[in-house]
């Protein structure tokens, strides 16, 4: 496929949304910017927990500790701290905003029953939707959006068919991809990689002048007690992670992702070409998140932190992944690790494009992030 084959892929993508916003952004894609506003993690729960989690049945006792915290933590920060996110979040909208993306882990999960489950999901989108003003939302499955009894089925029959109604054209996996304008989306389930998809997409959205993957789990291992949480990492296949690694590279790829309720960034080059990397969280667990600060900063710092975590929750001891950051650390040009929680905005103007991240529900831009 051509750059001219990918337009009209692009065009008949969006054309179907019947928004004046997308129809506009359509007019004006030779050299018009546009923006998305991005939410991270967010964990979507309410208290009591009872509301959504009275068939929670985990059975492994250390587990269910830690689960039972985590609905305690989510009841206190949606009291009042996410809602403040969101309103934030609703202030960056603006004439050029095209989408709404959420970086997976939309909601808690662990339901203990599909019903809910799905009820969980409904609630969620719809109020978000909502609150951000109506424009189309687009979320990628996290590991806790298929966690707990008939989860994943409830959500594989749930969200699909709502991406649908979001994009404006069918969607029937947890892997698709859509455009804006010249650029191209690939929205990836790292839970369960389908790499024969993927490869499809890639092939399909060739001609782009951008390729941003959309993926929970960021396509590096992050610095963290779990790092082997990142794509292709957790199921141990790493010809299948060198193999996209190069593929998309060779793309330029931007990669938006999550998971780790941390605000980081990579520039990545290797493997022939370039990765770029931005980790995103509205995770507000703690009021000291609401506040920008760098954790660790510079190539040679990537890796570092995870030597200061002192077990696995579990209890069992930390493995030592340092080849496996090795790897990676050498073609880092850039690197930082931030606690901080907030809302994001990326401006994507031809090949410019920048995020600028807002720390907890902050009235003023915390950081710039110059992805390219």
């Amino acid at each position: 496929m051509d750059r001219r084959d990918f337009l009209s892929f692009s065009a008949l993508g969006l054309a179907g949304l019947m928004l004046p916003l997308e129809a506009k952004a359509l007019q004006k894609r030779n050299g018009a910017g546009y923006s998305v506003v991005i939410l991270g993690d967010t964990h979507f729960d309410t208290e009591p927990a009872s509301v959504y989690h009275s068939n929670y049945n985990e059975p492994v006792e250390w587990l269910n500790r830690v689960q039972r915290a985590e609905f305690a933590r989510n009841g206190e920060m949606w009291r009042e701290r996410c809602p403040k996110i969101l309103k934030r979040a609703a202030c960056l909208v603006s004439d050029d905003t095209r989408m709404i993306f959420q970086t997976g882990d939309l909601i808690q999960g662990d339901c203990g029953s599909a019903e809910v489950h799905r009820k969980m999901l409904d609630d969620v989108m719809n109020s978000f939707k909502q609150q951000l003003g109506g424009l189309p939302f687009v979320t990628v499955v996290g590991n806790h959006d298929i966690r707990g009894t008939g989860a994943r089925k409830a959500y594989a029959e749930y969200m699909p068919a709502r991406m649908s109604e979001e994009l404006g054209k069918e969607i029937t996996k947890t892997t698709f991809s859509f455009g804006i304008g010249d650029d191209a989306y690939l929205v990836l389930d790292f839970n369960r990689p389908d790499d024969a998809e993927i490869e499809k997409l890639l092939t399909l959205t060739k001609g782009a002048r951008n390729t941003f993957i959309l993926c929970h789990a960021p396509l590096f291992p992050y610095d963290a007690e779990s790092c082997n949480w990142f794509f292709h990492g957790k199921d141990k296949t790493p010809d299948a992670r060198r193999h996209f690694r190069e593929e998309f590279a060779r793309r330029k790829a931007i990669c938006l992702c999550g998971h780790t309720h941390r605000t980081e960034f990579a520039d990545w080059f290797g493997d022939g070409g370039r990765i770029t990397q931005m980790t995103m969280s509205s995770v507000w667990a703690t009021e000291s998140q609401g506040t920008f600060t760098i954790d660790s900063e510079g190539a040679e710092q990537y890796g570092t932190l995870r030597t200061k975590a002192k077990s696995m929750p579990d209890g069992s001891p930390i493995a030592d992944f340092s080849e496996l950051f090795g790897e990676y650390r050498p073609g880092l040009r850039k690197y930082l690790h931030s606690n901080s929680a907030g809302c994001y905005r990326m401006v994507v103007d031809g090949r410019r494009v920048y995020i600028d991240f807002f720390a907890g529900d902050s009235s003023f831009r915390s950081h710039r992030f110059i992805l390219r």
